[in-house]
């Protein structure tokens, strides 16, 4: 200690120098520095979600969970294993040991999903494997209402202009929406109208299938160039829908809306979304974004970026009150 306090009395200058360049590098580095509540605590992990619309919470955990934990048990690095069933989800996540390089563990399930994916019931969807999150995972809440549209529009706005810009901002790993109302168009059967014009309900649904769906057209050779030929679906709404041709009798043609009621409309929901209005003590139904951030992702940038990002969307988006204060880390 006697050596210290005598060499930085020798050298004042070099130490005052050095204190100087010390505090400098200190401001400039408080610009950058990541800021958030909790540090990285979570080990690594990797979550699976498997959707099978309509199925019970058995049926899923014995012909969904059960097959994929199996096939997943022997990953290497794994520490633990744990699953989550419930109506129409299976939900399994691993834990791997500490120091485990997540992006070669993510390779390693992606590989054993593949070959099990293949032997789950038809009615279940491709497995996916989620995004890496941070440990405290939701960085903002953003509500989202409106008196002029309704909660379908609404979804429709969120999901292919607000989503997919706030996706591209850096650190931001996942937008989820609760509330949303996703736009369908329905054929509501009934039986008693089947069975007057003796049609099945698989003709309905080949017919509607038909309908709305895209094959190749092929193309054309003129003498000197190759045309395409474009194949236009021409179901833009329920009315479309209903004036499908489903089978004829006596050479006229039986439509969709003569045995079924074709509407517009959103599958059952599962959740709602009721936000405070600002400047008001009211609440709407509306929408819930929830912003997700990376692992590596500063707190601090990701929401100036998504604030920033929803700045840049409100002049084209003038029918919706967004509010991105309701929660911010």
């Amino acid at each position: 200690m006697t050596w210290l306090v005598s060499t930085s009395l020798r050298l004042r200058i070099a130490v005052l120098a050095l204190s100087c360049l010390l505090i400098v590098y200190g401001i400039r580095t408080l610009r950058t520095t990541p800021l958030d509540v909790f540090p990285e605590f979570a080990p690594p992990l990797v979550e699976i979600q498997t959707e099978a619309p309509g199925i019970s919470t058995e049926e899923v955990e014995s012909m969904i969970t059960m097959p994929l934990e199996n096939a997943l048990n022997g990953a290497p690095w794994k520490k633990i294993i744990r699953s989550k069933s419930v109506l129409g989800l299976s939900s399994i996540v691993l834990i791997f040991e500490d120091g485990t390089d997540l992006i070669r563990a993510r390779q390693l399930v992606q590989e054993r999903l593949e070959n099990e994916a293949s032997r789950l019931p038809s009615i279940a969807k491709k497995p996916v494997i989620l995004s890496p999150l941070s440990s405290t995972s939701r960085a903002m809440k953003i509500g989202i209402t409106s008196t002029k549209l309704s909660q379908m529009e609404m979804t429709e706005l969120a999901r292919w202009t607000i989503r997919p810009r706030l996706m591209a901002v850096r650190g931001v790993a996942n937008v989820a929406i609760w509330g949303q109302r996703d736009r369908q168009f329905q054929v509501i059967i009934d039986p008693e109208r089947l069975q007057a014009h003796e049609v099945t309900l698989g003709t309905i649904e080949r017919a509607a299938a038909e309908a709305v769906t895209l094959e190749g057209g092929g193309f054309v050779d003129t003498p000197n160039q190759r045309l395409a030929v474009r194949q236009q679906v021409g179901i833009y709404d329920a009315e479309d829908l209903g004036n499908v041709k489903v089978d004829f009798r006596a050479g006229t043609p039986l439509r969709m809306r003569d045995v079924a009621d074709v509407i517009e409309s959103y599958p059952p929901p599962i959740g709602d979304a009721v936000i405070g209005v600002l400047g008001s003590e009211r609440n709407e139904p509306g929408l819930l974004l929830i912003v997700e951030k990376q692992p590596w992702g500063n707190t601090l940038e990701v929401t100036h970026k998504v604030e920033a990002a929803l700045d840049a969307l409100r002049p084209g988006l003038k029918d919706l009150e967004i509010d991105s204060t309701i929660f911010r880390r």
